[in-house]
């Protein structure tokens, strides 16, 4: 089949991988909220925020993480208090310098979108879809994605094939018409062939030992920067 889409993978693909103080994270959230407990609250947002990270890989993605709010209510933290937006908007400014796109990444969507390919996200997240889209628009990519899927609200995620096939479906494509572009063997190459998907892997990111789960894929194609995208693509359309 031609190719009339290529979807990316968010963190670690359209943006460059970080590494990143996870106890930090929700320290900068705890400050906030609670400030005479701020050690005790961010521990336990960090443990329940890994525990689901570990129920989504041992399930191979038939478990979501969900949503970060249900993080919170399981807490018991008043989700509706000034406090609560307060501490959130704390932990955004943390996360902000983290999530600024690659550089070549608005370059390699137009470059793509001028050949008529749809331009797809589908991302492993916690974080609610405003989130993203507010971290698109900042770095002038919302108007070069054409539709977006976010596992925060799924009830499936990556490598699961009902996520791919999900964002094929939002795109109006069949996925054996779509290239996906991510980071992660297991999550993004092995998930993206599983539903017919050519895969093209970014070998950037340096993800922890843990969060490789046994398995393997051989991606159809590797880009060592993201710019090179587009001349693989282009040589798979010529095809």
């Amino acid at each position: 089949m031609t190719i009339e889409a290529v979807v990316f993978d968010w963190g670690g693909t359209l943006t460059p991988w970080h590494d990143i103080d996870l106890f930090a994270q929700w320290y900068a959230y705890a400050e906030i909220y609670d400030p005479p407990r701020a050690a005790a609250l961010a521990q336990q947002l960090l443990d329940a925020e890994t525990y689901r990270w570990q129920l989504q890989r041992e399930s191979g993605g038939a478990t979501s993480t969900g949503a970060l709010d249900s993080i919170f209510i399981n807490l018991g933290i008043n989700t509706g208090s000034a406090a609560h937006f307060s501490a959130l908007s704390n932990y955004l400014d943390f996360w902000a310098p983290h999530t600024l796109a690659d550089p070549q990444a608005g370059e390699l969507l137009r470059q793509l979108r001028s050949t008529g390919l749809a331009i797809g996200v589908l991302s492993n997240t916690l974080w609610p879809r405003a989130h993203h889209q507010e971290v698109f628009e900042r770095d002038n990519l919302a108007q070069l994605i054409d539709a977006a899927c976010y596992t925060s609200e799924m009830e499936v995620a990556k490598p699961h094939r009902e996520s791919f096939l999900s964002i094929a479906s939002r795109l109006d494509v069949a996925p054996e018409q779509c290239v996906f572009v991510g980071d992660r063997i297991w999550d993004d190459i092995y998930g993206a062939q599983q539903v017919g998907m050519r895969a093209i892997w970014i070998p950037h990111s340096k993800v922890p030992s843990e969060q490789i789960p046994a398995g393997d894929a051989v991606p159809d194609a590797i880009a060592h920067e993201l710019i090179e995208v587009s001349d693989i693509v282009r040589r798979w359309l010529l095809v």
